[in-house]
């Protein structure tokens, strides 16, 4: 399959950059919340971990190529600092193409709309490239599901 080129999504207050690797070293530093882990599990990758997982990522598909990667830093408009990130595993599904989606905010701007705005701008860009169906593939996997990501998802994805 043909996947659409990544693009970079802005929105009001957000950019949506497409991930290089080259982001692991700002990401680091974003990610290392225990916050974080709490509902997730795991801890917080190496840098070395970091830059492995986005040369695969950055890709774009698997290595079969029936899905499609699309995985964005989230920055300010007006500030190169990243907050988290965005990202959407798509795969044919007829009649259309559906994508499964998840966000990470870090915890410094969560509370402020930052999580459903980055969402948003995603979901409005991948419905742009044709697909049709969405799916919050986090809830499936956090420990403990979190009232914000459920409603965050419920809005965006209505």
């Amino acid at each position: 399959m043909r996947w659409p080129t990544i693009e970079t999504p802005t929105s009001e207050h957000l950019r949506l950059d497409p991930l290089l690797v080259d982001h692991a070293r700002a990401m680091v530093c974003v990610l290392p919340s225990p916050s974080r882990y709490a509902y997730t599990g795991g801890e917080a990758p190496s840098l070395e971990r970091l830059q492995r997982r986005y040369a695969s990522q950055a890709v774009g598909r698997s290595q079969d190529g029936s899905e499609g990667w699309f995985n964005w830093i989230v920055r300010g408009i007006d500030d190169d600092a990243p907050i988290g990130f965005v990202q959407a595993t798509i795969r044919q599904h007829d009649p259309g193409l559906v994508a499964e989606i998840a966000w990470v905010i870090t915890p410094s701007h969560q509370g402020r709309g930052m999580a459903s705005e980055a969402a948003m701008a995603m979901t409005t860009w991948l419905r742009g490239k044709g697909v049709s169906g969405f799916v919050a593939l986090s809830l499936i996997h956090i420990r403990r599901c979190r009232r914000s990501y459920a409603c965050i998802a419920q809005w965006v994805l209505d």
